[in-house]
């Protein structure tokens, strides 16, 4: 439900036959606007600011590129990343919007020659970075401009109290002052309560809408393992999905090399993408993956931003994510086609000791790294929870729902028994050796090793020392880890992972409050999802025969793409694919009844996707009639 504030009435909604609408048709080819868009883009018609937080994929362009469209003169678009406002501009461009980017990958006479089109109102989106926009001299040169609309993309940047804050966001909340009669589209895929709020107060003085869409992805099987074995484990779940389309997502470009390198010599096609490898070869790493069935994307969080692909069947995270909005932006890549998929993440202790490290690196105030800490707080719960998981993740963005059926805790709940006996053994051990230990030792300790370390720091002749001897270490480190994930033990993010003591602990010790954990025990493999549909890259809709012209659809599309040097996904998504696979449209008319397909489009690419599908079509005919072959 979106969110009104008291002083905005809700303005009409666009009619069918309103300039918005026909822009939705002639221009982007789709005949109805998704949930939400309509009354958003209305809502910037009328002049009123509006917060916009929808999920990854729900098509969160549309609502300024339709009014920026509409109104005229000149819309300024906030991007964060270059890549992302180079392949926007490009597909806005094959879509016949005059569209175009000012950035720093591109020469000053490219740059130059943009801003003559701009002013002389030529262009009208134009994409730049927030350090570019917020120059003294940037902005007098768009007071002398007609701009009607300011669109601030992946807007939770703004907000110390959002995870990925970033300074020069921040300089935008000068832009209501600047431009007073403009509205502003804040647009983001994640933000909680706190965030939304601060993202109002800092863009339009708290005026304005804030609409919120569901966050809920019930087609997205949730599971959470703790990390044992982590490349048996990888394999076990990327073999058991051969041919499945997915994103494994990676902490460091080093291992995400050393994961595509190691899948790729177990026979899975799988290819790495992060920010360190050569632009041609993320290009084409991000083309294939796009148009060819069954690979597999090994990348860092650079990767999945802009990408429209409708048919990952999983999204892998072999490490804990940074906080929970990042988790459910990665997660919410698979299963855009709305058919069963997976989010399976490892974790382990060693990750929740190297977030804490990120978060006390950053340059970055107190109070903000007090934040970021409790975010970090909220998702190793949400990995530690003993009950469903999708009630966790909605609960923190403020959702209620009932137990999903469709996570791991529902469909194979743990064992939750009180260890209050076993937390007090490890807290003891814990303050006895100093609080300056890390797990395995403490461990070690509880169990009455003899090793080196033991008997070099006299641990030996503790009382604690073998007073856990009959636990296995598994359900040690299960319980260290749950003691840290509830905050009765601190990790020692400064230093190697060192355990302390909190108060919440020393209470535990003390008998005045109780300790229930959930046992680890092996889970059953996951059965993979049944693949959808031959050569479908997963839509289930798609039969063998239309299957078989999608993968040349696709062939056609990246041809297509390399010509003339963008991305394939911006000639056509997918879905359009899937659509003129389904339809077999034998001319302009029917073409341009496909999805995706507007005025631009069906001008520049009807002739030679009809000409292939013409081809099919003869083929088919052939086959089912031997005798004209003869």
């Amino acid at each position: 439900m979106p969110a009104l504030s008291p002083d905005s009435p809700a303005p009409n909604s666009p009619a069918p036959d309103s300039p918005a609408h026909q822009i939705l048709r002639d221009v982007f080819g789709y005949g109805a606007f998704r949930a939400g868009q309509e009354e958003i883009v209305a809502t910037l018609l009328a002049g009123t600011h509006a917060l916009v937080v929808m999920p990854t994929g729900s098509g969160k362009s549309l609502c300024f590129q339709i009014p920026a469209l509409v109104q005229g003169g000149l819309t300024v678009v906030v991007s964060p990343l270059v890549a992302l406002m180079e392949d926007q501009v490009a597909a806005l461009k094959l879509a016949g919007v005059a569209a175009d980017t000012i950035n720093s990958s591109r020469s000053y006479e490219v740059n130059a020659a943009t801003w003559r089109r701009s002013a002389a109102g030529e262009v009208r989106l134009l994409y730049l970075a927030p350090e570019r926009l917020m120059t003294e001299r940037m902005v007098d040169a768009l007071h002398r401009l007609p701009v009607t609309l300011i669109a601030i993309d992946e807007a939770h940047c703004i907000s110390r109290w959002g995870p990925s804050f970033r300074p020069e966001y921040e300089a935008l909340s000068r832009l209501g002052a600047l431009f007073p009669e403009t509205p502003i589209a804040a647009l983001t895929a994640t933000a909680d309560a706190a965030t939304r709020n601060d993202i109002a107060d800092k863009l339009f003085d708290g005026k304005g809408r804030t609409f919120v869409t569901g966050f809920d992805r019930p087609n997205i099987r949730l599971a959470v393992e703790v990390r044992r074995d982590a490349k048996r484990q990888l394999l076990e779940f990327v073999g058991a999905r051969s041919g499945q389309c997915g994103i494994v997502y990676c902490l460091t470009r080093k291992k995400t090399d050393e994961t595509a390198a190691f899948l790729a010599a177990n026979g899975i096609r799988a290819l790495p993408y992060h920010a360190g490898m050569d632009k041609a070869d993320r290009n084409r790493n991000q083309d294939l993956f796009m148009t060819e069935p069954g690979v597999v994307m090994v990348a860092t969080i650079a990767f999945g931003m802009g990408i429209d692909k409708p048919d990952v069947r999983y999204v892998f995270h072999a490490n804990l994510p940074g906080t929970m909005e990042a988790y459910y932006q990665e997660l919410g890549r698979a299963g855009r086609d709305g058919a069963p998929a997976d989010a399976h993440m490892l974790y382990g202790l060693d990750d929740i000791r190297q977030r804490r490290v990120f978060i006390e690196q950053e340059e970055n105030d107190t109070a903000h790294k007090l934040r970021e800490h409790k975010r970090l707080d909220a998702l190793i719960a949400y990995c530690e929870v003993p009950e469903c998981r999708r009630r966790t993740v909605l609960a923190y963005f403020g959702e209620t729902a009932e137990p999903c059926g469709n996570c791991d805790v529902c469909l194979d709940p743990p064992a939750v028994v009180d260890g209050t006996e076993q937390g007090q053994m490890v807290l003891s051990a814990v303050a006895r050796t100093g609080q300056r230990f890390g797990a395995a030792h403490v461990i070690d300790v509880l169990r009455g090793a003899d090793t080196e370390k033991i008997r070099s720091t006299g641990h030996d002749r503790l009382a604690t020392h073998g007073v856990g001897h009959e636990v296995d270490k598994d359900t040690w480190r299960s319980i260290v880890r749950q003691l840290v994930a509830v905050g009765h033990l601190r990790l020692d993010i400064a230093g190697h992972g060192g355990l302390s003591l909190t108060e919440s602990g020393r209470a535990l010790m003390r008998g005045e409050t109780t300790f229930r954990y959930r046992r680890d025990t092996a889970r059953p493999k996951a059965k993979a999802r049944p693949k959808a549909g031959a050569a479908a890259g997963g839509d289930l809709e798609l039969s063998q025969g239309d299957g078989e012209l999608f993968a040349s659809l696709k062939a056609l599309r990246l041809g297509l793409a390399e010509e003339r040097g963008v991305p394939a996904f911006v000639i056509f998504p997918d879905r359009a694919l899937m659509d003129m696979a389904r339809r077999r449209p034998r001319n302009e008319a029917e073409f341009a009844d496909v999805h995706g397909v507007g005025k631009a489009k069906l001008r520049d690419f009807a002739a030679p996707f009809l000409e292939l599908i013409a081809v099919a079509a003869e083929d088919a005919a052939g086959k089912d009639d031997p005798g004209t072959a003869l």
